[in-house]
């Protein structure tokens, strides 16, 4: 009798999953085609981000040969993925301009790439201050006679940070750069790699003063994935640490972090086709946990890209299992322990290739090239409700889950000069009051005074106008109190 009781459970459970992914896989809305020219309109190589989402608004950005060489174009939508703006052509120069790469912070939009304008190819740098309308001059981040190329981009707040590859050396090696004002002024390469093999395709992500970076070199005498990183928000860098370890050949790692946990993606030939395999680091990056295969089929799964939203992983790719390549889709709700199945997301005769996806509140945006027209151009689309962690009231960076419970962390960096950012969460709606106080206890910034909903918040306090000393910053969340103290230190 109990046997047959679990039997109808277990079914009615089937029956429940089942449509539950058939739900989710209808969510999916009909392709958008976001160019349309003569010319060749293609998105970037995986270590980049050629979509990236704040609230409604949904920037892209692509190489386009519409001019004669490739230029670097960029459009946006601020309804979320609705209806579209025009293209906005961001580079002006007789060179080709490669591999575009996203980072958006609230209304500043960052982007780089590299062009040859130099005789050889430099990464370049421009940024928006109003969310994509008005955009300032090109910055040039390399100054070498080597080549430069691959540049990955991520930041927090108003750090921006870039990782690339160059052979400045002899041999190709990766190098790391950051601003910490919003993209006005720069520091000096930081070189990561030192060995005598070649090390290629960086890919770089942050979270608060967590730097992390993956890259793959052959200096075991094949191709294996690497992960270095920064707990001080890129100023010392920790020693490498080997990720995979077998006879194939491992490519093309992709790295995101959320909280403490980060996730790393790459294609890897162990099972004599191109699959995608997923490992994590639980604690920071310090230990990793095995190998998870997650393709599995005869086809070669190549160019991939992730996006992570507190739990939910949202991880699209292109593989040939259907005769031509399309673009598929896979989630994972519970970081990455688990991952659903397969969702293919083109349909057509033509080939599609090079997917990129963001997540902003519930939403999920996709974008890609394919060639159903004749020639290479954007498409988009996108699943309004297929994320399952979505929700407006968190603000930091990259999105977290609902806290457990009220807490107020120590700010980072600590001693500051004269920037610091200060972290608190809030498990439910509360009015939220933090301020500021020197040591006296006057009362010198206010940072928060209003209702917020629950969540995790990130607020940057800049003690400028302030002198040297010791602070304190105090929280009142309902009846929730807590004080630290900081330092500034000019």
């Amino acid at each position: 009798m109990l046997e047959k009781k679990l039997t109808k459970v277990n079914l009615i459970f089937f029956i429940l999953v089942f449509f539950t992914a058939k739900s989710s896989q209808a969510q999916w809305q009909a392709d958008i085609r976001l160019t349309n020219d003569h010319a060749v309109s293609n998105t970037s190589d995986n270590n980049a981000r050629c979509v990236e989402s704040s609230g409604n608004v949904v920037h892209v950005v692509w190489k386009d040969n519409r001019d004669g060489n490739y230029e670097i174009y960029y459009k946006q939508s601020i309804d979320g993925g609705i209806s579209w703006g025009t293209d906005t052509r961001l580079t002006h120069n007789t060179a080709n301009s490669l591999l575009p790469t996203l980072y958006v912070a609230g209304s500043v939009v960052n982007i780089v790439w590299q062009d040859n304008r130099d005789g050889n190819y430099e990464i370049y740098y421009k940024r928006s201050t109003d969310g994509g309308i008005h955009w300032g001059t090109d910055t040039r981040l390399t100054s070498n006679s080597a080549i430069s190329r691959n540049p990955s981009m991520t930041g927090f707040l108003s750090t921006v940070n870039i990782v690339w590859r160059d052979n400045r050396d002899g041999n190709y090696e990766i190098y790391y750069k950051h601003s910490t004002d919003g993209g006005m002024h720069w520091g000096a390469d930081t070189r990561l790699t030192n060995n005598p093999a070649d090390s290629y395709n960086p890919s770089i992500s942050q979270n608060a003063s967590f730097v992390n970076v993956v890259w793959q070199d052959n200096r075991d005498g094949n191709y294996e994935i690497y992960y270095k990183r920064s707990t001080d928000g890129g100023i010392v860098w920790e020693t490498d640490a080997r990720l995979t370890n077998n006879f194939a050949v491992s490519y093309n790692p992709i790295v995101s972090v959320s909280d403490s946990t980060v996730h790393v993606i790459w294609r890897d030939a162990r099972e004599g086709n191109y699959d995608l395999f997923y490992k994590r680091s639980s604690d920071g990056g310090i230990n990793w946990g095995i190998d998870t295969r997650l393709t599995h089929n005869t086809a070669d799964s190549l160019v991939f890209s992730a996006a992570i939203s507190g739990l939910a992983i949202h991880l699209v790719w292109e593989d040939n299992r259907d005769g031509n390549y399309e673009i598929y889709y896979k989630r994972s709700t519970n970081a990455g322990v688990t991952w659903e199945g397969d969702t293919r997301l083109t349909n057509n005769h033509a080939f599609s290739f090079y997917a990129f996806v963001s997540v902003s509140g519930s939403a999920v945006h996709v974008v890609w090239y394919d060639n159903r027209d004749g020639n290479d151009e954007i498409y988009y689309k996108r699943n309004p409700t297929g994320n399952p962690i979505g929700s407006p009231a968190i603000v930091n960076s990259k999105g977290t889950g609902i806290p457990k419970e009220f807490s107020l962390t120590q700010n980072y960096p600590n001693p500051f000069n004269p920037k610091t950012i200060i972290n608190y969460s809030i498990p439910n709606a509360q009015f939220i009051k933090l301020k500021v106080y020197d040591a006296l206890g006057n009362e010198v910034a206010v940072l928060v005074n209003e209702n917020q909903e629950a969540g995790t918040y990130f607020v940057e306090f800049d003690g400028g106008n302030l002198s040297s000393g010791i602070y304190f910053y105090k929280i009142v969340a309902g009846n929730f109190k807590k004080v630290l103290k900081m330092t500034l230190v000019k």
